[in-house]
């Protein structure tokens, strides 16, 4: 964003003479950008950690996180590697099988058909579940609050990746009963590369981090006393955070972002999107192709499916003539709007798809 980049530009000038950096400096950059981020999950300051990345969230929930004798984890088919990998290697070391949900491919609502099955699959011999809020390849969105609800019944850890839509969709950490929730900024909360966000429920507030930071001690904020050393941890979910949580440069791009998110809200930023792809959505089904129903269906991020007429190859072509910029992922063609596009995009995707279909 402008105003982000415009906040860069003066903390690198700033770093010409760091003498102007005090204390303070060290604390209430980190502590803005965890009060901004509350409003937009609607949890705590207290409760959110600052990480690096989603794996260093995931490590730092999935150590904290207790396994059921010989359980299981659930996840989702094709999930983001990030999440696959730290609850594979958690399982392994738990002694707990890890299940893969897989959805019917046939089934007219796909939607509908995994949510059922991942509820389903919730039981006595759960240990944790990993989900995310709207999934990385297709958009399809996970029904969290009954998710959760069912986690609850049977006192299973909920621990959801927000990547692919926290800053675009609305979600109520505690409404959904989520244990742990892990989003990295560079997507929807238009913030920078190594940067992210862990929310964890208060039980974990006397868990293990991964480091020991020394920003992380009660006494950090008096660096005359540094040296008297503590086993007591900030409060809340601090003891979380990774080290060098004071990044001068990097916090001030995220907390520009993050202000511009709340003063458009959430709620906003997803209206527009849904009013932005309207004609598409006429257009698609004009055409025959099929959307999620509304409870499965995010409009800031969805996709439609390659095998319906569409040549493939026409269609990067006809991208690329019309300057837009789409991913293929799987077999879906995944488009992603936000406040930065308006209606001559979409006029602009509909001719690219007519142009490209058999």
């Amino acid at each position: 964003m402008k105003p982000a980049e415009e906040a860069v530009m003066q903390a690198i000038k700033r770093e010409r003479n760091p003498a102007e950096i005090t204390v303070n400096d060290f604390f209430n950059l980190a502590k803005t950008a965890k009060e901004s981020y509350g409003k937009i999950i609607q949890a705590s300051a207290k409760q959110i950690a600052i990480i690096p990345s989603t794996t260093y969230g995931f490590s730092s929930a999935l150590n904290n996180t207790p396994a059921k004798k010989q359980g299981k984890a659930i996840i989702v088919k094709e999930a983001f590697p990030s999440g696959y990998y730290t609850l594979e290697r958690w399982c392994k070391e738990q002694d707990n099988n890890l299940l893969s949900i897989v959805p019917d491919p046939n089934s007219a609502q796909l939607g509908k058909n995994w949510n059922q099955k991942i509820l389903h699959a919730i039981d006595n011999n759960t240990s944790v579940v990993l989900v995310p809020t709207v999934h990385w390849m297709s958009g399809l969105k996970f029904d969290l609050e009954d998710i959760g609800k069912r986690c609850k019944e049977y006192d299973a850890h909920l621990i959801v990746d927000g990547t692919q839509s926290v800053g675009a969709l609305p979600i109520n950490v505690s409404a959904c009963n989520i244990s742990a929730l892990i989003c990295a900024s560079y997507k929807w909360l238009f913030g920078p590369y190594s940067m992210g966000f862990l929310y964890v429920k208060e039980e974990f507030n006397q868990g293990i981090p991964l480091e020991e930071s020394w920003m992380n001690r009660k006494n950090a904020d008096n660096f005359r006393a540094l040296t008297d050393y503590t086993s007591e941890y900030t409060e809340g979910a601090g003891r979380f955070n990774v080290g060098q949580t004071s990044n001068f440069i990097l916090l001030p791009i995220l907390n520009a972002a993050l202000q511009q998110i709340n003063n458009w809200t959430v709620e906003g930023l997803q209206s527009y999107c849904g009013e932005l792809i309207g004609p598409l959505k006429s257009y698609l089904h004009s055409i025959g192709i099929t959307l999620e129903e509304e409870k499965y269906f995010s409009n800031h991020l969805f996709s439609i499916p390659l095998n319906t007429g569409i040549d493939e190859k026409r269609l990067y072509r006809a991208l690329e003539e019309e300057n837009l910029i789409l991913s293929v992922r799987g077999e879906h063609l995944r488009i992603s709007v936000n406040v930065f596009n308006d209606a001559s995009d979409i006029k602009a995707l509909i001719r690219a798809i007519e142009n490209s279909r058999n």
